[in-house]
């Protein structure tokens, strides 16, 4: 078993890419089929893609030990450094990325800036888990985010958005999203797979106890995970198959600045966490977390607000699109980081 997952991990990357092309080639010579899958939805949200995001997010959760989430609260400094580069500093990079790449497009722009005030809470988990993240901090913060979303959505959405684009001399669009539909779209997204994660534990741990259910349960829902992504990553692909073959530099606009932003906001949290001293699962945790986006609410909200065809909706699509490889291919950056910063220190100390 062990040697069958290195081979998966060693060639995920693979599978991730063949899943694109594979979604992309659906969507493109069978339109129909997208057209389908498009029709399942309820709302704003597709329900054959809900699904796939909920499995995917359900192993790794099983495997988190809720009891330890409390412990979380005892790391003030990373609490506070995740929430500084999460909350203040990702937002702000996104709308200067969005205004130096987009200005002269601003549905493209404001479509990057509803992405960028919102964190990720959902695929991050999947994240972690490849990198070897401490699974407790990493249930604990997209909690965390999951509150102050709810909280503070409309709030930044109107800061940026009539506040900081007039300063750019970008007059800015109004938005109003209600309290009700960002906590509508994190109960589908985030609170289905944390409450069956913990109804299985509990379940599992009266009745077969903690033993069986690592050893027995945990090894046999794993392989869902992976199924589960690669099924969604088709999905969504196969449903904007058409739009990236139609409008690929279009694609390139929206793609480009999110590219520099996953790079940015990775690559600065890790290093700012190692010089405070975190350790490597902890680091990994914070990392993913700040660089990804829940692309879920950008695109429910963009969608809600401006319109299924909107150019707003359109950046939020494309998000998840680049998000998908990009993030896969830091987990391989943060093993090499893992074997130069951590394992060689601790080799030579």
């Amino acid at each position: 078993m062990k040697k069958r997952l290195k081979f998966l991990d060693r060639f995920l990357t693979v599978w991730i890419f063949l899943a694109m092309v594979i979604g992309i080639g659906i969507g493109y010579l069978f339109p129909s089929v997208s057209a389908i899958i498009d029709n399942l939805s309820d709302g704003t949200t597709n329900i054959p893609l809900a699904i796939g995001l909920i499995l995917m997010m359900y192993p790794p959760l099983v495997k988190v030990d809720f009891k330890k989430i409390p412990a979380v609260f005892a790391k003030p400094k990373i609490l506070l450094l995740s929430f500084i580069i999460t909350w203040i500093i990702g937002p702000l990079l996104m709308c200067a990325l969005a205004v130096l790449f987009l200005s002269n497009h601003l549905g493209y722009l404001t479509g990057l800036i509803i992405i960028g005030i919102a964190p990720c809470i959902a695929m991050v988990i999947v994240w972690s888990e490849l990198a070897e993240g401490n699974r407790e901090l990493t249930a604990g913060l997209i909690g965390i985010n999951s509150l102050l979303q709810i909280a503070f959505f409309s709030l930044y959405a109107y800061f940026y958005l009539e506040i900081v684009l007039p300063l750019f001399g970008i007059n800015g669009l109004s938005i109003d999203v209600s309290i009700a539909h960002i906590a509508q779209t994190v109960g589908v997204y985030l609170g289905i797979p944390f409450a069956l994660a913990i109804l299985s534990r509990w379940v599992i741990l009266k009745t077969k106890g903690e033993v069986w259910l690592n050893s027995h349960f945990i090894p046999a829902i794993s392989p869902i995970t992976l199924i589960a992504l690669l099924s969604t990553i088709v999905l969504m692909f196969c449903l904007k198959g058409q739009m990236i073959v139609s409008l690929p530099l279009d694609v390139l606009k929206v793609g480009l600045p999110l590219i520099f932003y996953f790079g940015i906001m990775f690559t600065l949290m890790f290093f700012v966490a190692k010089y405070f001293g975190a350790d490597y699962r902890d680091n990994a945790a914070l990392s993913f977390t700040a660089a990804g986006n829940n692309f879920e609410l950008a695109i429910a909200v963009s969608i809600g607000v401006f319109g299924v065809n909107s150019d707003q909706a359109f950046a939020g699509v494309i998000g998840p699109l680049v998000e998908v490889p990009a993030l896969i291919l830091l987990v391989r950056v943060i093993n090499f980081w893992k074997k130069k910063y951590y394992i060689k220190k601790r080799s030579l100390s």
